[in-house]
């Protein structure tokens, strides 16, 4: 991990889908706490709302210029309709063509999950906090070169 000093000038930017908002915010705030934890300054993070998952792509490709890394945090969760492949397809494809064609990381923190239990479990429940996860590997990715 970068010290203390790197982390108090970089920029991060977590942007949150308001869809099953119970699990993203609380992934939110994993996240959040865990940039103030190793040193990142609570004015170099910006947090943005957007109303879904599918949003997520287009308002992380407006942060990247601004901040060393930018984390998108969605929750999924699998219904009776397709919607469900359409969704996960839709942004898992948008934040692999953000990396591989831009030059600041955009770290995946979205669930993909079944029923909401699992999304409960991944969210600050039994297998821990996946914004925790997120702004961990933000953090790594932001200074790998």
């Amino acid at each position: 991990m970068p010290s203390a000093d790197v982390l108090k000038r970089q920029r991060y930017a977590i942007i949150v889908a308001d869809w099953n908002s119970e699990i993203t915010y609380a992934m939110a705030e994993g996240a959040i706490t865990t940039l103030r934890e190793h040193g990142v300054t609570e004015e170099h993070i910006t947090v943005v709302h957007v109303p879904g998952t599918v949003e997520l792509t287009y308002a992380a490709s407006r942060q990247m210029d601004d901040n060393d890394a930018v984390i998108v945090i969605g929750c999924v969760i699998k219904g009776d309709t397709p919607h469900f492949d359409y969704v996960c397809q839709s942004v898992t494809q948008g934040v692999t063509l953000l990396n591989s064609e831009g030059t600041t990381p955009v770290i995946f923190s979205v669930l993909t999950t079944l029923d909401k239990q699992q999304a409960l479990d991944r969210a600050g429940g039994k297998l821990g906090n996946k914004g925790v996860e997120g702004a961990v590997t933000a953090i790594r990715m932001a200074n790998i070169f």
